[in-house]
């Protein structure tokens, strides 16, 4: 009968592999960073025009700490570059924004033909900032909205309305299959 007897590791090698474990946990916390290309004039431009041509935006938000939640808004860009939304006291995301300006965007139109998915899309991960009729700069950005979305004359003045201002602080474009960007606010214009 053979014995065979295993040797415990030496101390350095524990530490060692406990290191190696961290660290690839620690890796992890960026699921497929590879995934991201670089970005470039390309993706740039892109990106800015599909900021500059959107109507809409899906507005993603939280309701409550652990109930996200998802809405339609008009938007047109501020004269700063940022989104710039019209919305009512009366809707719920408006107060949900207000109590948790952490919010994303999502931008892009589905063309008529092909896969939904191979078209592009811009997610902007934003802070919102309200902006109230006694805001300093209400007027101003209200008469920009007027010129941008001349529709909303019917109702921008009632008072239950007022402007929010998206201040991306990182962006993902999805320009199409193989081709996701991860973007910073200087990306954007």
């Amino acid at each position: 009968m053979r014995q065979t007897c295993e040797k415990a590791a030496h101390p350095a090698q524990q530490r060692k592999a406990a290191n190696d474990a961290t660290q690839k946990t620690l890796d992890q916390s960026d699921p497929m960073p590879e995934l991201f290309q670089t970005p470039n004039d390309e993706s740039r431009a892109l990106t800015i025009q599909l900021m500059a041509q959107a109507t809409h935006a899906a507005l993603a938000f939280m309701v409550a700490p652990s109930r996200p939640s998802v809405t339609r808004i008009g938007i047109t860009l501020a004269p700063d570059g940022n989104p710039l939304a019209l919305v009512s006291r009366l809707a719920a995301h408006t107060a949900a924004v207000e109590d948790t300006p952490d919010c994303a965007l999502l931008i892009g139109e589905v063309g008529a033909k092909g896969d939904p998915l191979t078209h592009p899309r811009l997610t902007l991960q934003c802070t919102a900032e309200m902006i109230e009729k006694t805001h300093a700069e209400f007027q101003d950005l209200r008469d920009h909205f007027l010129t941008q979305r001349p529709k909303s004359k019917l109702y921008i003045d009632f008072p239950d309305f007022l402007l929010i201002r998206f201040h991306p602080t990182e962006a993902h474009l999805n320009a199409g299959f193989g081709k996701a960007f991860k973007l910073t606010p200087q990306d954007l214009g």
